[in-house]
């Protein structure tokens, strides 16, 4: 069995707990024991958590020390994988830019409200997008993201504000991966509340994720 790690916590708006044990249930039959903490200072423990080959921080906001962005870092740096999405490590630690470095990204705004968006797969080959095809994401979020040039984006969506007609139009990445060391990191924003993953497509495109991120 593989094992993986999610570290969960911060503003309660996003469901840490119920969202975390949403995606522990969605990883078991591939085959993951999943682990669930809620105290920041495992990351510093990088022996320990370079036996995980998978870590998953679940932590919206929130506040890390160098400590703990440098044990996640030098941990996929040697071979565990890191996995994340909306809530967890896109909306998150926005004063550690070390570990924003290392996911890829960061959730900057919401473009309007609760709406409803396509996410559409990039083309070509990718273990993450097989089998996938555009989907619709109906009444939750969608963001606008600043990311780091060198990630692989997998999923877009065409930003949709018309109030805001200089971003109407913008394509916006919703999925990517990034080598990082020996391991690999892979990112999706969506993931506003649990509802978000009962969308098949947006389930395959995480748990296929996730599981390529993994060692």
């Amino acid at each position: 069995m593989k094992k993986a790690l999610i570290v969960y916590g911060g503003w309660e708006g996003h469901h840490p707990a119920e969202v975390s044990q949403k995606v522990a249930a969605l990883l078991e039959p591939d085959g993951f024991q999943v682990e669930l903490e809620t105290d920041l200072a495992v990351f510093e423990d990088v022996e320990a958590l370079k036996s995980y080959d998978l870590i998953m921080p679940n932590w919206t906001m929130g506040k890390m020390n160098g400590e703990q962005a440098k044990g996640i870092s030098q941990a996929v740096e040697a071979g565990s994988g890191l996995g994340g999405w909306h809530g967890g490590a896109g909306d998150a630690f926005r004063e550690q830019c070390d570990f924003q470095i290392v996911i890829g990204g960061q959730f900057v705004g919401h473009p309007g409200n609760n709406k409803d968006f396509t996410v559409d797969i990039v083309p070509g080959t990718h273990p993450v997008t097989e089998g996938l095809n555009g989907f619709a994401m109906t009444g939750t979020e969608q963001y606008y993201m600043h990311i780091d040039p060198a990630v692989q984006v997998l999923a877009t969506t065409v930003v949709n504000q018309p109030t805001l007609p200089w971003l109407e139009g913008t394509i916006m990445p919703v999925a990517w991966v990034r080598p990082w060391g020996q391991g690999r990191v892979f990112y999706c924003s969506l993931g506003h509340n649990t509802e978000d993953f009962d969308v098949p497509g947006a389930q395959t495109l995480l748990i296929q994720g996730l599981r390529w991120a993994a060692r």
